[in-house]
């Protein structure tokens, strides 16, 4: 063989300085004449290609024909090239290869179709003469029981390359053609190859299959599409990575008119989201730690192929479909990023009704808890890990605008089952980071944008002292509470750092006008009586340090929101007769939630007031003054996050009474929680806990009222 190579090389090399032309296309004749000479002569079908001299003669046939074209240049079509096509030699290779004779021949023939269309750099892919024999060997790829899946990955790949590069031609791999192509099937697909005349002529149909699916505007199934999808199955990383890369390069054709195609004349969307699915249904709901598919990490779907992945939780059959399912999830998430518009919507569309409305909805509803749990856990995860806009489109249309889906999403934030509550919790956590306008305006902003949480006497600009003398529920409990006198006002403001003293003439004013910056900040740093606190008994961090996490905080929001256009300024209140204020369903589940703290699992407790910090550091005027402004007052029956605190440390004055040695159990409390002390026996440890999270709780409140105060008023 080595011989023969040698042989070969030479008489190239002689050739270089002859007439090329009939010395070549006779070579390259003959060596096909050798090829077609085998199956004349050889009776042993069992003898495998490879101890054939067909490879070899394919090889040389190739190198001819790249040779050829650089000598003839990429405009002219060599006579090489033309036997090639008006004898229909690919369309016989594909019969040997469908043969499979001699034995692993189809092997033989991807590797020559790959070559060839990779190393020509001529467009043959618009020549009926390749694209014809081109479909047909696509349908011989991802049939059961394969075994060239390496051969088939790497052919489809620089199918879908070559598309990439000419993206016209994607109808004709498709074998899709509207009736204008079919009936002028010559016009501009003869014109790259003049002297191919005969072998380019389009047919009124684009392949011997498809006789009715022409006239039909979707087809019933595109080969190429069912075969990656298929590869992306494979055991094999290489060829997995191969099929995703390939169906990238198809989905990232920025042709509108290719995006149409694969839109409107393929059912790719539902075969992508179909795989979403299918591997959601493997998910074992009822064997998945919920805790940690919410904290499930963002990996890249290419890092499942990087070969060097030693994650140790794929040791686990759960965590393997985990691994499958959100890498697939991280697939389309990019695909809907590089796609052109109208292909991404059509997938995003795909995945709300394939994967959410068919299958997640269900189980939502579902009257198993762990079920519940665990979907719950699973959308948590889903949007927080989502970065299209499209796609997350369509999990905010799902989960807040199907009211009755809405409405029992946000009713668990205070179910039976902590857990449950947790979850849901977490959900709308997610949902607030996300940079979506509607979410919190279907969930907060729209319940307040009337102000009728505001009594008639509210509507004028009061000073803080005509405020105090109103006669309403919440400030007489204010006022009659002996921990929020004038003395510990003055105290407790050595708490704030130092530029923001209650002395300082230069801090800006509250949104409302009513009191200064210190008066706000400090109502929500003495809310908390002083028998309770606890933080200073072992020396934690100053409160220095809760202004930085509240900087960050506001600062994260800021960002989120800066191109939502809010108003800095805040809408006229409702006059006259107005009915009763709602604060909307999440307001209402975590109010009510927020009134049982002390009762709580400290878990949840922390879940809960995250949520609550959240949402009070958007730079929005309502949620300032509605979560923000201990001052305003509030209409009969309504509340805000500060009179559901003020109750809740009257509940705490109350509860407090029955322990004895308060002091030394926060203490020991708080060392428990931060793993100083392992002792778990500690008595009243879910009120001590809940203790904790107040003090905590208000400390985050007063930081992030000061550092959002000075931004209200630019």
């Amino acid at each position: 063989m080595e011989t023969f190579n040698k042989l070969t090389s030479m008489l190239l090399h002689a050739l270089e300085t002859r007439e090329p032309t009939v010395d070549l296309l006779d070579s390259f004749v003959d060596h096909w004449k050798s090829i077609t000479n085998y199956y004349i002569v050889t009776t042993d079908d069992s003898r495998p290609v490879k101890q054939t001299d067909i490879p070899w003669h394919l090889k040389q046939m190739l190198d001819i024909l790249v040779y050829e074209e650089k000598q003839q240049g990429v405009e002219q079509t060599g006579p090489c090239v033309e036997y090639l096509l008006q004898h229909k030699l690919l369309e016989t290779l594909c019969t040997l290869g469908k043969a499979q004779y001699p034995p692993g021949m189809v092997q033989q023939v991807l590797v020559f179709f790959t070559k060839l269309l990779s190393q020509m750099q001529k467009p043959l892919l618009e020549l009926v003469s390749v694209y014809r024999p081109v479909q047909k060997l696509i349908r011989l790829c991802a049939l059961p029981g394969s075994n060239s899946e390496k051969e088939e990955a790497q052919f489809l790949l620089v199918v879908c390359s070559k598309i990439k590069q000419d993206p016209h031609t994607l109808r004709y791999v498709l074998e899709i053609l509207d009736h204008t192509a079919a009936k002028t099937p010559t016009s501009d697909q003869s014109q790259p190859c003049t002297q191919a005349s005969d072998h380019n002529t389009e047919p009124s149909q684009p392949s011997d299959q498809s006789d009715s699916s022409s006239c039909s505007p979707v087809q019933s199934e595109c080969v190429l599409l069912s075969a990656l999808l298929q590869l992306n199955k494979s055991q094999r990383g290489s060829v997995c990575l191969k099929a995703h890369e390939s169906l990238l390069l198809l989905c990232g054709l920025q042709s509108e008119s290719s995006g149409q195609i694969l839109c409107d004349q393929t059912q790719l969307g539902e075969l992508l989201a179909g795989r979403l699915q299918e591997l959601y249904s493997l998910l074992p709901l009822e064997g998945l730690d919920p805790g940690e598919v919410r904290s499930w990490p963002h990996t890249a779907w290419s890092s499942q192929f990087s070969g060097c992945s030693s994650d140790p939780k794929s040791a686990s059959p759960a965590s393997d479909h985990m691994t499958n399912f959100f890498s697939w999830l991280d697939f389309l998430d990019q695909l809907m990023r590089e796609a052109p518009q109208v292909l991404a919507l059509k997938l995003a569309e795909c995945v709300y009704q394939l994967w959410l409305l068919d299958v997640v909805q269900p189980q939502l509803q579902h009257t198993c808890e762990q079920v519940v749990l665990v979907s719950t856990s699973l959308l948590c995860a889903a949007v927080r890990l989502v970065q299209s806009s499209l796609l997350l489109d369509q999990l905010v249309h799902f989960l807040l605008r199907t009211q009755t889906l809405t409405e029992l999403l946000l009713q668990r934030c205070d179910h039976i089952s902590d857990q449950i509550s947790m979850a849901s919790l977490c959900l709308v956590e997610e949902l607030l980071q996300k940079p979506h306008r509607d979410i919190l305006d279907i969930l907060v902003l729209n319940f307040l944008q009337s102000r009728s949480y505001l009594s008639p006497a509210a509507t004028a600009v009061e000073d803080r002292h005509t405020e105090s003398n109103e006669t309403t529920e919440d400030s007489d409990d204010l006022e009659e509470d002996p921990f929020f006198s004038d003395s510990l006002l003055a105290s407790d403001s050595q708490l704030l750092p130092s530029p923001f003293s209650s002395s300082s003439s230069s801090a800006p004013p509250p949104p409302s006008g009513l009191g200064s910056p210190a008066d706000v900040v400090n109502s929500f740093l003495c809310l908390v009586p002083v028998q309770v606190r606890s933080a200073q008994l072992l020396q934690e961090g100053g409160y220095e340090s809760y202004v930085h996490d509240a900087h960050t905080l506001v600062t994260e929001c800021q960002s989120l929101s800066q191109s939502w256009d809010w108003s800095l300024s805040l809408p006229p209140s409702s006059s006259g007769e107005v009915d009763d204020f709602f604060e909307g369903h999440l307001l209402k589940v975590l109010f009510d939630r927020l009134g049982r703290v002390l009762e709580q699992p400290y878990e949840l407790n922390l879940q809960l007031t995250a949520v609550l910090s959240r949402l009070s550091s958007f730079n929005h005027p309502l949620l300032h003054e509605y979560l923000l402004n201990p001052f305003i007052h509030l209409s009969h029956c309504s509340r805000s996050l500060f009179s559901v605190l003020i109750r809740l440390m009257g509940e705490l004055m109350q509860r407090i009474q029955q322990v004895s040695n308060l002091p030394d159990r926060l203490m020991n409390a708080r060392r428990h929680l931060m793993g100083l002390d392992h002792n778990t026996g500690l008595e009243h440890l879910t009120l001590l806990r809940g203790i904790i999270v107040l003090e905590e709780f208000c400390k985050e409140l007063a930081a992030i009222t000061f550092v959002k105060l000075p931004l209200d008023q630019n």
